[in-house]
């Protein structure tokens, strides 16, 4: 049950995880047939930047679920706000090539406060994570793609500072090119991105 405030926001209770094993009231299926619908091509990009977040919420120790809302995707347990970019060059799509190298727009934004739900003051628009992890998947086949397999993977990593001196586009969006990430961050593999992401957060 929700609670209200003193003034009638309405509280959210505190997330609980679910195993997937709940069942559907009225049909015969379970969370994880929905899990399955949903989330089973691990190509798309939606799920890919899922799974992404995922690996480095592992390789920091940070086992709390992700926020929707939040102004960053992984807080580690020292405290350093995580954003994750995902890119990949096979897709769920038919291609006649791989995708070329991928990019990113990175947009400025306010911080949501979850205790009063609403957003802070239009003067704390800006880059919101300490570190910024770039996570790509190097398949180029659909029979070498495995997503599973963290060998596939390779983990830019920039600090704030690095993003807010990128080129920018709309709205004032850091462009974030491959080329750009790759020139700023030599990529590592999964093993090394906590020391890399610590190394980052102290710069």
């Amino acid at each position: 049950m929700t609670a209200r405030g003193p003034r009638g926001p309405i509280l959210a209770p505190p997330h609980t995880p679910v195993s997937g094993h709940e069942p559907f009231s009225g049909l015969e299926a379970t969370l994880l047939d929905f899990w399955r619908f949903a989330m089973s091509d691990l190509r798309t990009n939606t799920v890919r930047g899922y799974l992404a977040e995922f690996l480095v919420a592992r390789a920091m120790g940070a086992l709390a679920t992700r926020v929707e809302w939040d102004s960053y995707d992984v807080l580690s347990p020292e405290n350093i706000r995580i954003e994750v970019k995902a890119g990949g060059y096979v897709q769920a799509w038919t291609q006649t090539r791989p995708s070329g190298n991928p990019s990113w727009d990175i947009p400025q934004t306010i911080p949501f406060d979850p205790e009063t739900g609403k957003y802070l003051p239009e003067a704390q628009r800006g880059f919101q994570a300490d570190v910024y992890v770039f996570a790509v998947h190097e398949a180029r086949t659909h029979a070498d793609y495995e997503a599973l397999n963290l060998a596939q993977w390779t983990f830019h990593v920039l600090d704030r500072a690095q993003i807010e001196a990128m080129p920018r586009g709309v709205r004032n969006q850091a462009l974030a090119t491959f080329q750009r990430v790759r020139e700023a961050a030599r990529g590592v593999a999964y093993e090394a991105l906590p020391a890399e992401v610590r190394k980052s957060a102290e710069s």
